[in-house]
């Protein structure tokens, strides 16, 4: 996302940039995809004791009643393990796909912004996202309220849940489920990026302003992350039970077998379970990506620029 009539912002800059972003957004919102994949769990409607259906916030206020506040943070080392990668391959392969899509004047289009969106998304879940999220499911759904309470802990932490899966199932069963991973962040980044850079490029012309203030980011990042959860729900659903299960079986047999339990034992409504959690956690988690990517990208383009005109030698040299 290089601003007009400036030089292309660097891979180190996307890296620290998108590092520091996915790190925050991480901090910020896990809590709700702790409660959002213990939602998707769930085979049964969970209640309180009177009987009453509990919402998210129910779910929530359980998971910290009968586990801890920290229950939440469950699985979080595996996400900010991967988040480093992953929003340097999201940001600068979305810049190197819509620079290929960019016509002969380097005007890219509304279409080509969605098609970098979609290549970008599938990149970053092939590469990153989809062995990190079974992993982060794993230590998410064992020990927890919701589960027999005479099931032992498998998995100690990120590095040994990888290690036990590695192990006893194989290098691939860090990839179950990956084609619905790369089908869901592929609409993700798609309708995202689509939504942000349409809403960002209005922004400006209206405003007639060379770069947006952090809330307006906030903001518009906000309502483009909202965009892909309420399209793609069924897949998350079906890919959360599919990396969940240690059975073996091709992925298509795998993927008709959840398919089908999931419609006769719960009713189509089931898929989208943890939609609310999931728009919540999503939602609010772009807000604070781009506005903390825009910010730190800000910074960093400005220090790199004094660096090259040398502003930064020279007020080291008389100190």
């Amino acid at each position: 996302m290089s601003r007009d009539n400036k030089k292309p912002t660097s891979l180190v800059t996307h890296l620290v940039a998108g590092g520091c972003a996915g790190l925050m957004e991480a901090c910020t919102c896990h809590p709700l995809d702790t409660i959002k994949v213990r939602m998707q769990l769930s085979k049964n409607v969970n209640r309180n004791m009177g009987g009453k259906r509990l919402g998210f916030a129910g779910v929530g206020l359980k998971i910290i009643k009968n586990e801890s506040f920290w229950a939440l943070y469950k699985g979080l080392g595996a996400v900010v393990s991967g988040i480093v990668p992953k929003m340097a391959i999201r940001f600068s392969s979305f810049e190197l796909y819509k620079s290929w899509l960019a016509d002969e004047t380097g005007n890219v289009s509304t279409g080509a912004v969605f098609f970098a969106g979609l290549a970008a998304g599938t990149t970053e879940a092939v590469l990153v996202v989809s062995p990190m999220d079974l992993i982060k499911i794993r230590l998410q759904a064992q020990r927890h309220s919701m589960a027999d309470p005479m099931d032992i802990p498998k998995y100690r932490n990120a590095p040994h849940a990888a290690y036990t899966i590695v192990k006893e199932e194989g290098v691939r069963a860090l990839y179950k489920g990956v084609t619905l991973t790369a089908l869901r962040q592929a609409t993700n980044q798609a309708a995202n990026f689509t939504a942000y850079q349409e809403m960002k490029k209005y922004a400006r012309r209206v405003q007639n302003l060379d770069e947006l203030p952090s809330y307006q980011h906030l903001l518009l990042g906000g309502i483009s992350g909202a965009m892909g959860p309420l399209s793609n729900a069924p897949i998350d659903t079906i890919k959360t039970r599919i990396q969940k299960s240690s059975a073996p079986g091709k992925g298509w047999d795998r993927f008709k077998t959840v398919t089908t339990e999931i419609l006769q034992k719960e009713g189509p409504r089931a898929f989208y379970k943890g939609l609310t959690p999931r728009l919540l956690r999503v939602a609010p988690g772009q807000a604070v990506t781009f506005m903390v990517y825009e910010k730190v990208r800000g910074w960093l383009d400005v220090f790199s620029e004094k660096v090259q005109d040398g502003e930064i030698t020279k007020m080291a040299t008389q100190k």
